[in-house]
């Protein structure tokens, strides 16, 4: 299966205080869904999208805005 790129990545939050974590693609937005404790509704659409995503139902500029989206909502977005 081919990587699919996100354009800018997404920086979110990691449990060390100040430190980020890049989200380059939609592998790494599933993997990081995955970890979070909070799950509204923008976290279960960034799910489906992500899972369109490797079916190729969606680009990864979709799945990348869901991610964005989610990470927002959750509190995980981290602050530019």
């Amino acid at each position: 299966m081919a990587i699919l790129w996100f354009s800018p990545p997404v920086y979110v939050k990691t449990e060390h205080k100040g430190f980020r974590y890049g989200v380059h693609h939609v592998e790494a937005a599933a993997e990081e869904l995955v970890l979070w404790t909070k799950r509204g509704p923008r976290w279960q659409e960034a799910v489906r999208v992500c899972v369109d995503a490797f079916s190729g139902k969606v680009s990864p500029k979709q799945a990348r805005n869901a991610f964005e989206d989610a990470a927002n909502e959750e509190g995980m977005l981290f602050p530019d």
